[in-house]
């Protein structure tokens, strides 16, 4: 049986040569598929003036690749004040951070305000609340939820089943309590999937929140001058998949944008997104070794890494190819169930994959963990995060984070008050 092949985002040489170098395992991302890939997303919408993607910080949040990130026209897209402060100290503020977050605490609010942050509100009460502990800002964003009127998908769910935004009769309410409460600026916010592929989701979803921005202006007489699309746009995690075709994405979008809010006499609208995924996603790896191989009713990979270092299989069931470094060419004629060392039945990159005959010490890539990958690691078991690196366009492999030690695991307690206790 053949392998089903996935380009390397960076050549197996290079990636072979980190691993000699550093301990696995380890992430590793490619800056210059990163940069590519945000300029192909700012080419579809070059159309629309002042176009900001808000990168989704919570898909890496690496100051690095988010300083590079700023060189390409993003911004950053946060939810916590963690995310907030990583953003400053990027040097990322003001109208370039988008602040979307749910059951938000006050602090949160307030180092927003202190930072001239967009703030997007997820829930009409949240009016109020942040108009007493940080007062309203000049221009306020809210975020829609369609319910039944859009479907979602697998990894977001059903619209209405979603704990996020307002209804349609909310978002009226809510601007109107705005309005009257001297608010000047109003923009649109919607997200209701994630890792979609198909790129007809996209033109729909803009076509309904332009639709809403005319319905408030009839309303109302508020005139929406920024509608954030969202994020959502998903990558081939499988080899057979095929990416969303951006370009058709922004041609679609225009369209919908002369005919909807054009055609209603309304002026352009400043146009954002929030994508993650889509921009790191397919430009990084998880680099890791075959510790052991078990054979009792299945045959067993175990690996140096495991769902801590990238947590999206066991949460999702999410598939991410695997290439076997220096085995590309060789028949996948064995049945493996990849796995980590965790005290959890479901940690397991892949169940049932064909690969080639392993032994320990050979060197795998778990493709597609650029983004949701080290982001979501976790301490359970007393694993370690581990260090993620940055190939740079000239070649140049730097670290960009150091891994985790013991040291780190037990920086939170007082061991020395542990002895009069």
């Amino acid at each position: 049986m053949s392998c089903k092949t996935k380009p390397l985002p960076i050549p197996a040489d290079a990636i072979r040569a980190a691993a000699e170098r550093y301990p696995t395992p380890f992430h590793i991302y490619d800056e210059e598929g990163i940069r590519a890939n945000a300029r192909r997303l700012n080419r579809a919408f070059a159309w629309s003036p002042g176009f900001r993607n808000f990168f989704a910080v919570k898909a890496c949040p690496n100051p690095f690749i988010m300083k590079f990130l700023t060189e390409e026209g993003f911004g950053a897209d946060c939810s916590s004040l963690p995310e907030l402060l990583l953003a400053e100290a990027t040097g990322i503020k003001g109208a370039a951070v988008m602040f979307t977050s749910n059951d938000t605490p006050a602090e949160e609010f307030v180092k927003a305000r202190q930072m001239g942050a967009i703030i997007n509100l997820d829930d009409i009460t949240h009016i109020d609340f942040l108009r007493r502990v940080a007062g309203l800002p000049d221009r306020i964003c809210l975020r829609y939820n369609p319910g039944p009127l859009k479907d979602g998908n697998a990894i977001i769910g059903k619209p209405e089943e979603a704990k996020y935004g307002f209804t349609r009769d909310q978002m009226l309410e809510g601007y109107r309590t705005l309005r009257d409460y001297g608010v000047k600026r109003f923009g649109l916010h919607t997200m209701v999937a994630s890792n979609e592929l198909d790129p007809q989701y996209f033109i729909d979803t803009a076509g309904m929140l332009f639709q809403l921005a005319v319905d408030v202006h009839r309303e109302l007489g508020i005139v929406i001058e920024l509608i954030n699309l969202g994020g959502g746009i998903g990558i081939p995690y499988r080899p057979d998949q095929q990416e969303v075709d951006l370009e058709m994405v922004g041609e679609g979008i225009r369209d919908a944008h002369e005919r909807i809010l054009a055609g209603a006499g309304l002026p352009p609208v400043k146009l954002c997104m929030e994508c993650g995924r889509l921009v790191t996603g397919p430009y990084g790896c998880l680099v890791t070794r075959v510790r052991h191989i078990k054979r009792t009713y299945k045959q067993y990979a175990g690996l140096d890494a495991c769902m801590a270092n990238l947590m999206r299989p066991a949460l999702y069931g999410a598939y991410h190819h695997i290439t076997v470094i220096g085995k590309e060419d060789a028949p996948c004629d064995q049945i493996y169930d990849v796995t980590g060392s965790l005290c959890e039945n479901n940690d397991k990159f892949a169940i049932d994959r064909p690969l080639p005959a392993l032994e320990p010490g050979d060197l795998l890539v778990i493709h597609d963990a650029g983004a949701h990958g080290h982001a979501m690691g976790f301490q359970y078991n007393g694993k370690l995060r581990s260090a993620e690196y940055l190939r740079r366009p000239d070649g140049r492999v730097t670290m960009i984070r150091r891994a985790e030690t013991v040291q780190d695991y037990f920086a939170t307690l007082d061991l020395e008050r542990l002895k009069t206790f």
